[in-house]
């Protein structure tokens, strides 16, 4: 098999958590997959997609779980907290301040980014379903599965990674 014929590599990562640390985390190791050639799948389930979240609200119709489900989470990246010292809010104001100070690339930069590098950021139609969230409540250019979806991505991948 000459090289031009090789399969690419694949890297897949599940977004359990949505706190800001850990999201980051997810987004520049994706990020530095795609820089690698690495086709990168980010399946974004329970808290994760909470990423995905507008940072406005949409008006859909829901229930009154839903709704409450919905006021409960944080809406989009920029409203994460920390997974150690929060503080009340005031842990994920100083390290946006230090990763600023550093030249560091936001959560939100670091979705762009990963978009602009093909990133596959895909949201769990399940937990989509569970929570109450609607396709209209999430950004655009990412795409909807299962778990079977993202089984079939992990199953080719030599990196699987839960965050």
């Amino acid at each position: 098999m000459t090289l031009q014929e090789r399969q690419p590599e694949r890297t897949t990562i599940v977004l359990f958590s949505g706190e800001l640390d850990k999201a980051i985390a997810a987004f520049i190791i994706a990020n530095g997959a795609a820089a690698f050639d690495h086709e990168v799948t980010i399946f974004c389930t329970f808290w994760g997609l909470n990423a995905l979240r507008k940072d406005e609200a949409v008006p859909v119709k829901k229930n009154l779980l839903e709704r409450m489900f919905g006021a409960m989470m944080p809406r989009g990246p920029r409203k994460f907290g920390l997974s150690k010292m929060n503080m009340m809010g005031m842990g994920p104001a100083m390290i946006k301040n230090v990763m600023k100070k550093h030249n560091a690339l936001s959560l939100p930069q670091l979705m762009e980014l990963a978009q602009e590098q093909g990133v596959k950021l895909v949201a769990c139609t399940m937990t989509m379903d569970l929570l109450g969230l609607k396709k209209e409540e999430l950004i655009e250019g990412i795409e909807y599965a299962g778990v079977a979806a993202y089984l079939g991505d992990a199953t080719e991948a030599k990196v699987n990674l839960f965050i």
